[in-house]
């Protein structure tokens, strides 16, 4: 189910749309791109493209933007031939169904081959989502272990989140560590279990362990 981070308020319906889908999160670092996205009469042209670190949801986001737009998706854009998103971005302009292209880094470091495709990519909105803030950090560990159907002991991702590297790559790395750890332990995650497990492999910074802890989020 979509859920909203923090104060962020958005005209949000969208939800996973099957059982295999991760939890789709809103914050600071995304909102922008989906507010785009759920509005596609305003756009300029026809297609967009959307960047972000992997993991950071951008395939779940596109998932859902095909499916309450009935828009085409190229999920990556090495995943396809120049040639074949040349004549995707043309049927997306005549027939006014939206395109978008999802991609590690925006279209002016593809080193793109075909000058026609250059040109129209020059014209098309770059999305970028950036790495979590806190708050969508916390939402999204509590989320994935939700969906896990693991148990997480009360405050255990608001103790992880100041004392780990930001980024969608590092809050995977630490629920699937987790994950392992509880697998071997038994019954629910707590503090001490979390600081032990995360300490032996490297996964939070040792500097940070007697951080006090204070509300992340309002």
């Amino acid at each position: 189910m979509a859920r909203l981070s923090g104060q962020i308020a958005l005209p949000l319906d969208w939800s996973a749309g099957g059982s295999n889908d991760g939890p789709l999160i809103v914050g600071t670092s995304n909102a922008e791109a989906i507010r785009y996205l759920r509005h596609v009469s305003t756009w300029p042209v026809r297609t967009a493209v959307l960047t972000g670190p992997r993991g950071s949801g951008r395939s779940l986001i596109g998932r859902l933007f095909a499916r309450e737009t009935g828009g085409r998706v190229i999920d990556g854009h090495g995943s396809v031939s120049e040639e074949e998103i040349f004549h995707a971005w043309n049927a997306a302009q005549a027939s006014g169904t939206p395109l978008l292209i999802i991609a590690d880094a925006p279209p002016g470091e593809w080193n793109i081959q075909l000058p026609d495709l250059r040109s129209r990519l020059a014209a098309v909105p770059v999305l970028a989502i950036g790495e979590p803030d806190d708050c969508l950090a916390r939402d999204l560990i509590e989320a994935l272990f939700a969906q896990r159907g693991i148990a997480l002991a009360p405050g255990v991702a608001s103790y992880i989140v100041p004392r780990m590297e930001r980024s969608y790559a590092m809050v995977h790395r630490i629920v699937a560590a987790l994950d392992a750890a509880s697998l071997e332990r038994g019954g629910a995650i707590g503090v001490r279990l979390t600081r032990e497990t995360l300490l032996s492999q490297g996964l939070i910074d040792p500097d940070l362990l007697e951080r006090q802890e204070s509300d992340i989020c309002p």
